[in-house]
């Protein structure tokens, strides 16, 4: 039996339907991967070459893509022909542009197996007329009883939704984070919502937020929040929760920041061929569609996400945010966004806290990203 080592993130789910099917017998005879976890900040933050130079295995979120082309961390996964076929159906059974955003250079370096973008939350039985619209959102919450989570990774993911409605271009010039009027815009209507949600709301993650809608009476309401199905479920909390599209915006419910997980070989990897049978079964459709989700996952193909069992079990999860998914937009498809990224929730969540006006915010992003720029054209800066 070939053993491989998995890295993940450590979440139910995340972790555990990895580990429930942490054998495989397939083509390549029996294989065994022993999955270890990391937190939810160390799985957009924890430096990939290292992970790389351990693990055969890694769940990857799909904004590392540009550097670990550029750096060659990954194995392409379309090496060869041989799995052509199961490639083009994996990109026909994605989730929106699940597929596509482990793709890069003319090569796929993941397959999605975990498919999330911001959506809404709530509590059917407290809340039966969602809001419509962000405005809708802002006299919901004079009741005090709407949550927001705004971490400055989550104030992040906000920011790049509500700019997107707006149809914003981000990262589209050298000299320019975004235009800046149109940052202003993007910043009032944030500041709108986070003066009428609780202060430590600005300290929460989507877990957290849906943590507190599930155990108690006192919220029924979020609208940006990444989609965690566990909660729909029966039994997994007192009280189960409703995830639905985001509010309307120009764009309609389109723009919604994507996230979700893909499944990667890496280049180190020990048996390549067993690490890449293992990652195209994770994400294949009968997995997807039966004991990834049963085992508590969140499956990445549309297989899984149109499923009259996986709905019905999950409050319609798939179904009722399936609109957003399609129309989720990704992150600037740059080797240094990681970077930028990080300047973004920090700047953000300053400007949420009153620590920094709104002016300040967009010159801060303006400037982090010149020199992104400046040191990319630099010889010898690194990626």
């Amino acid at each position: 039996m070939t053993v491989l080592q998995g890295m993940t993130w450590d979440h139910p789910r995340g972790k555990a339907p990895l580990v429930a099917l942490g054998a495989r017998s397939g083509s390549k005879g029996q294989t065994a991967v022993e999955w270890s976890a990391r937190s939810l900040q160390a799985f957009a933050d924890y430096p990939l070459d290292e992970l790389a130079s351990t693990y055969d295995l890694i769940i990857i979120d799909h904004p590392h893509v540009p550097l670990v082309a550029r750096e060659d961390l990954l194995v392409p996964l379309d090496r060869d022909g041989e799995r052509a076929q199961a490639l083009q159906e994996l990109a026909a059974q994605s989730v929106g542009a699940s597929f596509a955003s482990y793709t890069h250079t003319g090569h796929v370096w993941a397959l999605p197996v975990d498919a999330a973008a911001q959506v809404a939350v709530c509590r059917p039985d407290l809340l039966s007329d969602l809001p419509r619209t962000w405005e809708d959102v802002v006299e919901l919450a004079r009741d005090g009883r709407v949550l927001w989570p705004t971490k400055p990774v989550d104030a992040m993911s906000s920011f790049l939704t509500l700019a997107s409605q707006r149809g914003a271009e981000i990262c589209g010039t050298p000299d320019r984070f975004i235009e800046h009027e149109l940052g202003l815009t993007v910043l009032q209507a944030m500041h709108a919502l986070s003066d009428r949600v609780p202060p430590a709301c600005r300290q929460e993650n989507p877990i957290e937020t849906a943590e507190r809608l599930a155990t108690s009476d006192s919220w029924l309401y979020a609208p940006l929040a990444y989609g965690y199905v566990n909660y729909s479920r029966p039994g997994f909390r007192p009280h189960r929760l409703a995830y639905r599209d985001i509010p309307e915006g120009p764009k309609g419910v389109a723009g919604s920041c994507l996230g979700g997980a893909g499944i990667a070989v890496s280049a180190h990897a020990r048996d390549r061929d067993a690490a890449i049978d293992v990652a195209f079964w994770l994400a294949s459709a009968p997995l997807q569609a039966g004991e990834y989700y049963w085992r508590g996952g969140q499956p990445a193909n549309a297989l899984a996400w149109e499923s009259p069992a996986l709905n019905e079990d999950s409050w319609n999860f798939f179904a009722g945010t399936r609109a957003t998914l399609e129309g989720a937009s990704l992150r600037p498809r740059h080797a240094r966004w990681m970077q930028m990224q990080e300047h973004l929730g920090d700047a953000v969540h300053s400007a949420l806290c009153r620590e920094l006006s709104d002016e300040a915010c967009l010159d801060q992003l303006d400037a982090a990203w010149q020199r992104l720029v400046r040191a990319a054209d630099t010889p010898g800066a690194g990626p």
